[in-house]
């Protein structure tokens, strides 16, 4: 039996996968807010409260919002913020008394999409976030992919490719630079782009949903989104070449998006054709969990 634990910000999400990928069982409760010690009893009770009803000992993979740094196993980059500089992996395994296994959670989305979901006859899936953030997992022949410092997939992080006047000036983004791919593409991003052309604040949900019933405004500004989309996943595609790019998050819930990606990145990659397909999770909002569980893969 294999665990995995989507431990996010607001609540934390167990599942029970057999050797075949069925789901035994699903449980969420709230995160203890700012509290670490909290935290990470809270996340061993969930797993032993699962092992206790299922009556088996499981392993135990658990995605965070966040990533272990190589050097000292500390958590970085987490924007729960009261797990960064602890030891997380090394807390929950003296707890549990086992190997615990631990990925960012980006990371377990397109794992999770490329063991049995959209990716899975690819060698090369991206998974790509799209909600409050912009993140992304890179899997290759079902393995995830690391890299030295423990931020491969961050495509997020970089500066939106090819600026255009429109683009500019280049929004703040949290990280402390300027003009991040998430400050453009994240659903806020795009509620402020809106706001700043047109006057109107509308979340994404709105713009999206105006857009489709006819106004010209909120179109527009699915346009320019998309456009920055297709030029920063041009630059993914340039490095990587992918198969498959399975969009998660919020956003991807844009049935517009698969339409209209591959005309958007089109110009802006380096071959004669795109062969790359943009697919919608097969799991939804379970990628992340169930990946998580499929680290012990």
């Amino acid at each position: 039996m294999r665990l995995g634990v989507d431990l996010g910000g607001t609540k934390i999400e167990i599942v029970a996968l057999d050797k075949r990928g069925k789901e035994l069982l699903r449980r969420r409760i709230d995160t203890p807010q700012g509290d670490y010690l909290a935290t990470v009893m809270a996340v061993a009770g969930l797993v032993e409260a699962t092992e206790h009803e299922l009556g088996q000992r499981g392993s135990v993979g658990i995605g965070i919002p966040g990533a272990e740094s190589q050097r000292g196993g500390l958590i970085k980059n987490a924007n729960s913020t009261c797990l960064i500089g602890k030891p997380l992996r090394r807390d929950l395994q003296a707890v549990l008394q086992r190997e615990v296994r631990l990925a960012n959670d980006a990371n377990c989305f397109a794992l999770s999409e490329a063991i049995d979901g959209s990716g899975c006859d690819a060698e090369i899936v991206f998974g790509v976030i799209l909600g409050t953030g912009v993140g992304g997992g890179i899997v290759v022949r079902q393995q995830v992919l690391v890299g030295a410092n423990a931020i491969a997939g961050e495509w997020g992080h970089n500066p939106l490719p090819a600026m255009r006047d429109e683009d500019r000036p280049a929004p703040d983004c949290y990280c402390g630079r300027q003009g991040c791919i998430e400050a453009y593409l994240s659903g806020p991003a795009l509620a402020a782009d809106h706001a700043r052309r047109h006057g109107a604040s509308l979340d994404a949900v709105a713009i999206a949903r105006n857009a489709a019933q006819g106004d010209a405004a909120c179109e527009a500004t699915l346009q320019r989104y998309e456009e920055r989309l297709g030029r920063a996943l041009a630059s993914v595609i340039n490095v990587l070449d992918p198969q498959v790019i399975v969009l998660g998050g919020g956003l991807s819930n844009m049935e517009r998006l698969y339409r209209n990606l591959p005309g958007c990145c089109a110009p802006h990659v380096f071959s004669d054709t795109v062969n790359t397909r943009f697919l919608p999770p097969t799991h939804g909002d379970s990628s992340g969990v169930r990946g998580a569980a499929w680290l012990w893969n």
